[in-house]
């Protein structure tokens, strides 16, 4: 999963504080933008159903680029235009099959 959302998304591992659990911060820049927490049956809290999220969104600029990372990587995605707002929408699914969608720019095209 870090792999992936540093790899692909572009984010950086970054500083996490000495959590008595495993875990990882991802970076947006200089921001913590998404945090992974390491599950097992005994960490507090923990309940048999995870949860579901539809999708989640990132803002980035080059969309080339990223269309260029995804297709060397051979990650499936799938591109649309987002009506009147003229963003361009990529949306791949991560390694646990979670929806993310990608949003760039109107002025950025492929």
């Amino acid at each position: 999963m870090i792999r992936f959302y540093c790899d692909v998304v572009g984010l950086r591992n970054g500083d996490r504080p000495p959590f008595s659990f495993g875990g990882a911060w991802l970076y947006c820049g200089d921001q913590a933008a998404v945090h992974f927490v390491e599950l097992t049956d005994k960490q507090p809290g923990n309940s048999e159903d995870p949860g579901r999220i539809d999708h989640f969104a990132f803002m980035a600029s080059d969309l080339r680029g990223f269309i260029a990372r995804l297709e060397s990587g051979g990650i499936d995605h799938t591109i649309r235009t987002i009506p009147e707002l003229g963003n361009t929408q990529v949306n791949v699914r991560d390694p646990d099959g979670n929806r993310v969608e990608i949003q760039f720019p109107a002025g950025e095209s492929i």
